[in-house]
Order: structure tokens, then C-alpha cells, then sequence
């Protein structure tokens, strides 16, 4: 559709189409979704990390007004599907982690209901816990697969021997904490049972992903469940996936059937019940010849899991692909603690492999006596050394040389020499990458009206992204039509199915599913179809061409002030330079890019989820003591990126955005900082207390 692509509503920079919505209020977000005499859910939650329920007693609430119910494992519906154990929730009296849902109180308020909660008297049968991870733990074992589905380990040549045979080596371990998504809306779900038929509001990144999870779990024709989530207050991947509070509240919604039960986890237990980005242990070793030429990469990596789900990060994928060198070597272990259950978190994977990636190259890079840009550019490979295929599109020298030019790396100087008054002044650069794939289970429809628009179905979801606005500037192209010829319809498990807005695939394989549809609806019906024309269309299997590795690349820029009494840290400047394939709309692009940098700024100098060993749990559960940068912090920060259009991944010829702005953030920042100080932190979040001395 060659055609198509000649059209003019991609690449425009449009404002909001659901901007207006969302300042007046009347968006309507899952809490927010108005139902009659609602029910509000209230969670009983353990207090221990490991052991068995002895009692539970809810005498105490009988006494006041406004309770409707009780739930415990006493009287909790059975659930056929559990094989999922994060989901079967009040199946039993184990306790597997602080924080798991042994109940919940239904009332007529919502402080009733947390009111009622804290009466409920537990006692336990406390059993030994194992709550933090070690490189030395003594049970760590390699999963079979990493997520999604890629090899656990890989080795490419002698590694050992190559390192051996080294003129230059650089051999460090780097450590990225505990840090939870904390989206702005909290998870949230209204439940209700309606003729047989459960209907969820819930703050989602894939409608579809959760009605067929929990239709599974409670046994369910999946046609019997109905999730709705136009509008999601950011997610982060932690809406990628239904949690047992989505479980807990259909549970509760069939104690008082016909009522509507209205379930907000608060910020706190969201701590405990919403995923999380698993702390790692990462041993860089690199190896490379007197010219600065790697020979050996080899990356291992330990990380956690939970004992009763396992999540395996992919945290050395990135290594696969990234550099060249005849011997490679990535491995993944695992420790499955008496925590709960990890999951994604923005660019899961290739944000804490490649901090300690690129922390490692600017390690090797002093080592050979080299500048770090250049160094990146000598180990440039001709094709993808994972998979031998070539690269789509690979223009990481590009983004490194583009931003070196805008940023001012020629006055970079060597470590502690450069003072500007009281501060010292460094700057950094780390490269990024992520891959750029596609979803295929997803269907689009498209009908014509009377009133002459085109109503454009899918279900997909727009999490904060601008999806409503880049959703609907594609199917103009794909129909040849304006802009306001479309009526964009999202969010709803009563659309064509759809894959979740996760993992950078969103846009590009629901794109490509409206251009398919739109290839059928203008085959069939021309370019002046009568009212009623309709048509629909899969995601085509050769969407993405599986001759080519397609990935994006990105160079990450920061400049930092440290004061020399203090130890304080302030990001001055940050810089990302992007190859990214063709933009669809310039001003949603911006904000990802920039959301994503900022995000990394804050996993190098402030996020970090404190685990108390002695009961399992995080402490820090809250915005006033878990960081994160506020304005003051961000100061002068820019994205931009090269003019591309990649054929090979989609007919739009885009790559995802949403997660390649954090990977390699962290690290430009982790690099300045040592620039500034000549101190290296290799255990993040590097606080003040880290550069003492």
C-alpha cells in the first residue's frame, strides 16, 4: 500500500484528540466509571512473609455499620484455574509473602470498609523466611527461559580464553535495587455481576489479556467476562498483566450480587501486589585488544523471583546484540525468595542490563585510554551477532555522533578537573537499544456511517501514550481519508481483540492491523463506500520481515553537578539522540522520549525499594519516602531524533518508543557522575552518602 503511505496525517505534530477530556475531568478512568450504589473492597492483607493462617477472626466487624461481607479463605468461591498461584488467591491458609491477600471487607464506604479491615484479628503459624537475594545464595538455579521466551544462557566461542588472551580487561559487578512502576493512577477495579456475565473496569495496558486471565482462573466461558479501560493514568507494564486484586474483587462482586464493588489499591499496596522491577547482581567482564576492539563479553547475572511464580528478567539480552566480539557468554540465575511476584517494569530487561553494560564500556574505554564515543563506534557490528541477520536499520553512530556535535562532548575533560563555582561538573554518554517487534493477536474493523465517518475498532489502550491521537492519524492514512473522518474506538473487550501496550509493540502492531483492514475495506468498497461498508482484518503475519534483526538505537547525553561538601547531585542537561524509525506524531513522541529519560535519571540517583529482611517487606511504600525526581530535578532535557523510515518493520515504518528513552539513561548519568567526581558507583541509586570520601 505504497499509496497509503503518501497520505499526510503521519508525522503531523497533533495535540490530544482526548486532551480536552482529560483537563475538564469527564475522561473516564476506572475508578471514576460511574455506577449505582457502588460497594467499596477494602484488602486484609498478611503480615508475615512465610507461614500458615492459624484464625482468622471477623467478629469485630459485625459490630459496625455499613459492612455487608466478609471474604476469607473460609468462604471464597473455589477457583477451577489455578495454575497461576499469583491470581488463585483464598485458596488455602498459606501465606507466601508480606502483603498477600488473605481477605477483604465489602461496605457501604470506603472507610468503613479499611476501618473493618484493621478489626480482623490473624493469627499465624510463622515458618522461617528467605527474603534477600545474594550472589552467594546457596539456591540459585537457571530457569528455563527468560522473558518472553528467549535462551537462558548463551556462549558464542572460549570466552575464558579470550579474556585470557586480552591486552585489556575489565572485569566489574554492578547491582540495580528493588524499584516498583508507581503509576499516577493506582490500580483500580469496579467489578460487577450482571445476568452471568462479570463486568470489570480496570486500569489495563490489554483488556484482552485480562478477561481471558481471569475468565481461566474463575472458570469462565472467556465471553462471560467484559473488560472496559478506555483511559489508564499510566502503567509502566505493571498494568500489562492482571493482579490479584482484580481476582479479589470478582470474588467479592459475587457475595452481593446485582451491586457493584469498587476496589482502589492504595499507594502502599501496590508495594506488594502489583509487580515490581527485580533487583540484579550483574558480573560484567570485557575483554578487548590494544586498539580498543572487544574480544570477549561476557555477562552474568543474578536476579530474584518469587517462590510461588517464577519471573525471569532477560536482563543480558541486550548483551547478545549490542557489540561485537568473537567470544560471548550471557547467563541468567535465579533466587526464588519469599517475595512477592516480579514483573515488567519499562523496558524490562534491557534498563538494568544496559546500565551495566554501558557502565562497563566506559570502564574499558578509560582502560584503553579512549574516548567512550569512540570506542562504541570500533565495536560496531555488521550484523546482528545473536542472530547473524542483518540490521533493519542500525544508526547508533549516528545517534552518538549527532549528539556529541549538540551536546558539547569535545569539552569533556578527564575525571575531577572540571569546576564551575562551588560544583563539580562531568558528563557522560551511554548507547541504548531495544527491540522492535510486533504483536499479532490483534483484529481490526472498520465500518461507514451514515453521518460519512469511519468508525475504527480495536481494542487496544492507550496508557497515557497519546494512543487515541496516533491510532487515529494512521487509519487516516490507511484510508486516504482527514482526520476527522475517524472515529476511533479503544479500550473494550466488546472490540476486536487486541494485544496489550507493552513492550514497545503497541502502535506498530495495531498500526499495521488498521492498515490491513483499511487494504480490505478500500479493496472491497472503493474510495466512496455506501453506509454500512464494513470489513476487518487480522495483524498480517509478515508484518515485521524476519530476514532482518529490527531494533532501535538511541544515545544518551547527561551532565551533572556535584557539590564537594554535600555530595549532592543535580542533573544539569540530559540529551537523547534516537533512532526510532518513522514518528507518527512529533508531540506524543517527545513526551515518551523525554518520560522514558527521566525515568532512568531517577533509577540513577533515586529510586529504590528498601526491603526490611526482617519482615519482608518495603518500607519506603509511599511517594514521601520512594523517590522520584519532581521538577526541580529535571532540569534542561531534550529528545530528538534521526529522520528514518524503516520498511522492513511495519507499513508505517515505526518502531516503538514507549521504553527505549529509559534504557541507557541511567547510565549516562552513573558516567557523569563518575566524570565529575572520579568516584564509581556500581550500586545503584548513587545517593550523596556513596561519593563520601
Amino acid at each position: 500500500m505504497t499509496d497509503v503511505l503518501r497520505a499526510e496525517a503521519i508525522g503531523r505534530p497533533m495535540t490530544r484528540l482526548e486532551g480536552p477530556a482529560k483537563v475538564t475531568g469527564t475522561a473516564p478512568y476506572a475508578y471514576e466509571h460511574p455506577v449505582d450504589n457502588p460497594l467499596y473492597l477494602y484488602a486484609i492483607q498478611a503480615s508475615i512473609a512465610r507461614g500458615k493462617v492459624r484464625t482468622i477472626d471477623i467478629s469485630a466487624t459485625a459490630d459496625i455499620d455499613g459492612v455487608i461481607a466478609v471474604l476469607t479463605h473460609e468462604n471464597a468461591p473455589p477457583l477451577p484455574g489455578r495454575h497461576d498461584a499469583e491470581l488463585a488467591i483464598l485458596q488455602s491458609v498459606e501465606v507466601a509473602f508480606r502483603g498477600q491477600f488473605l481477605g477483604g471487607v465489602i461496605a457501604e464506604t470506603p472507610e468503613t470498609a479499611r476501618e473493618a479491615a484493621v478489626l480482623v484479628n490473624i493469627e499465624y503459624d510463622i515458618a522461617a523466611h528467605d527474603v534477600e537475594l545474594r550472589a552467594d545464595h546457596p539456591d540459585l538455579y537457571k530457569p528455563e527461559k527468560v522473558n518472553p521466551s528467549y535462551p537462558t544462557d548463551t556462549e558464542d566461542g572460549d570466552l575464558d580464553a579470550a579474556l585470557a588472551d586480552a591486552a585489556v580487561r575489565v572485569d566489574r559487578t554492578y547491582s540495580t535495587p528493588w524499584q516498583n512502576n508507581n503509576p499516577m493512577e493506582p490500580h483500580t477495579v469496579v467489578a460487577r455481576w450482571q445476568d452471568g456475565l462479570l463486568v470489570l473496569h480496570d486500569s489495563s495496558q490489554g483488556v484482552h489479556r485480562v478477561r481471558s486471565a481471569v475468565a481461566e482462573v474463575l472458570g469462565l466461558d472467556p465471553e462471560r467476562v467484559r473488560v472496559i479501560s478506555p483511559h489508564v493514568g499510566g502503567g509502566f507494564g505493571s498494568k500489562g498483566l492482571p493482579h490479584a486484586h482484580v481476582v479479589l474483587a470478582a470474588l467479592a462482586a459475587q457475595l452481593v450480587p446485582g451491586r457493584a464493588v469498587k476496589f482502589p489499591l492504595t499507594r502502599q499496596q501496590m508495594f506488594a501486589i502489583t509487580g515490581y522491577r527485580t533487583p540484579t547482581i550483574q558480573r560484567l567482564r570485557l575483554g578487548a585488544d590494544a586498539e580498543g576492539h572487544l574480544v570477549a563479553v561476557g555477562h552474568d547475572v543474578i536476579e530474584q523471583t518469587s517462590r510461588i511464580k517464577e519471573f525471569a528478567e532477560q536482563t543480558a539480552l541486550a548483551s547478545r546484540t549490542m557489540y561485537r566480539a568473537a567470544s560471548r557468554r550471557t547467563t541468567h540465575r535465579l533466587a526464588a525468595l519469599d517475595v512477592p511476584v516480579p514483573s515488567w517494569m519499562r523496558a524490562p530487561g534491557e534498563t538494568p542490563g544496559m546500565y551495566a553494560v554501558e557502565a562497563a564500556m566506559d570502564e574499558l574505554a578509560e582502560a584503553c585510554g579512549l574516548d567512550p564515543i569512540e570506542l562504541r563506534a570500533r565495536n560496531e557490528p555488521d550484523v546482528d551477532p545473536d542472530t547473524g541477520r542483518p540490521f533493519s536499520q542500525r544508526n547508533l553512530v549516528g545517534c552518538l555522533r549527532e549528539g556529541a556535535q549538540r551536546f558539547g562532548w569535545s569539552d569533556r575533560r578527564p575525571p575531577r578537573t572540571r569546576r564551575e563555582g562551588r560544583t563539580w561538573v562531568g558528563i557522560g554518554v551511554a548507547a541504548s537499544t531495544y527491540p522492535a517487534r510486533i504483536n499479532p493477536a490483534s483484529t481490526a474493523a472498520i465500518r461507514y456511517g451514515a453521518d460519512g465517518r469511519y468508525r475504527v475498532e480495536i481494542g487496544a489502550a492507550d496508557i497515557g501514550t497519546g494512543t487515541w491521537t496516533t491510532l487515529t492519524q494512521i487509519a487516516a492514512d490507511a484510508l486516504q481519508v482527514p482526520v476527522d473522518a475517524i472515529d476511533l474506538d479503544i479500550g473494550d473487550t466488546a472490540l476486536p481483540r487486541a494485544g496489550i501496550a507493552g513492550g514497545s509493540m503497541g502502535l506498530g502492531s495495531w498500526g499495521a492491523t488498521i492498515f490491513a483492514a483499511a487494504r480490505v475495506f478500500r479493496d472491497e468498497h472503493g474510495a466512496h463506500p455506501t453506509t454500512g461498508a464494513q470489513a476487518q482484518a487480522d495483524t498480517p503475519e509478515d508484518t515485521a520481515d524476519a530476514r532482518y534483526a529490527l531494533h532501535s538505537f538511541g544515545a544518551q547525553f547527561a551532565e551533572v553537578h556535584v557539590d564537594p561538601d554535600t555530595d549532592e547531585i543535580r542533573v544539569s542537561r540530559m540529551l537523547g539522540v534516537f533512532s526510532v524509525g518513522r514518528i507518527v506524531n512529533p508531540i506524543t513522541a517527545r513526551s515518551q522520549l523525554v518520560g522514558g529519560m527521566i525515568m532512568g535519571l531517577s533509577m540513577a540517583l533515586h529510586e529504590q525499594s528498601v526491603l526490611d529482611p526482617r519482615f519482608g517487606h518495603i518500607v519506603n511504600h509511599d511517594f514521601a519516602e520512594y523517590h522520584i525526581p519532581t521538577n526541580a530535578d529535571v532540569h534542561d532535557i531534550e529528545a530528538i531524533w534521526l529522520d528514518e523510515h524503516d520498511e522492513h518493520a511495519n507499513p508505517m515504518g515505526t518502531h516503538g518508543i514507549g521504553e527505549i528513552g529509559t534504557v541507557g539513561a541511567a547510565a549516562a548519568v552513573a558516567n557523569a557522575v563518575y566524570n565529575a567526581t572520579g568516584i564509581r558507583v556500581r550500586d545503584l541509586p548513587i545517593t550523596a552518602d556513596k561519593l563520601l570520601g
